[in-house]
């Protein structure tokens, strides 16, 4: 099975590629992710998700989509610059890709496309499942509105995942990079 990954050169994306036999990539800097990519890996560039269309060569004999891209969550303040980077990078790009797929004549059979448990809000101590109901805030209404872009692909006979995707903890990056100092300084409490 031949897998096309978008994001390949972000914390989950890196991993991903590495497990895979000779994946394809979507990248907005193919310079830039050849030195942190796997030898063999076909890298495509995609420099404006958020803009324009992914080349539609990077989909030939693809089985498998895995969608990843998007800015990064925890870097910097949520300015509004910064939640309409958010929004871009993930809505905007995903319709963008789905627009993409119903333009080819031989279609992916899987698409998983990242989301995040954002989509649930703060709800304290509830018990949530895949079917519990969208929470309230800006995340949220992210996640809705990203995966309603993402499932438009099931009407063109795609199989389609959402893949809510939680804090990643990570040696080499994610929140557990952010959290190391505290707990080396003596400040964070025992797990």
């Amino acid at each position: 099975m031949r897998a096309l990954v978008t994001g390949a050169t972000g914390l989950i994306g890196r991993q991903l590629v590495s497990a895979l036999n000779k994946p394809k990539v979507l990248s907005r800097n193919s310079k830039s992710a050849q030195k942190v990519l796997p030898t063999g890996t076909e890298i495509f560039t995609w420099e404006f998700p958020s803009e324009e269309p992914p080349p539609t060569e990077a989909f030939e004999g693809v089985d498998v989509i895995f969608h990843l891209a998007g800015d990064p969550i925890a870097k910097g303040r949520w300015t509004p610059k910064k939640k309409q980077r958010l929004q871009n990078s993930r809505i905007a790009a995903t319709r963008n890709l789905v627009n993409t797929l119903e333009n080819l004549e031989t279609r992916p059979k899987i698409l998983i496309a990242a989301s995040a448990i954002g989509f649930y809000g703060d709800r304290q101590n509830e018990m949530l499942g895949e079917d519990s109901p969208q929470g309230d805030g800006f995340l949220a209404t992210l996640c809705e509105q990203w995966e309603r872009e993402a499932l438009r692909a099931q009407d063109l006979g795609i199989r389609t995942v959402c893949a809510r995707i939680g804090v990643v903890l990570a040696l080499e990056g994610g929140a557990l990079e952010k959290m190391l100092l505290p707990f080396k300084l003596g400040l964070g409490g025992r797990l």
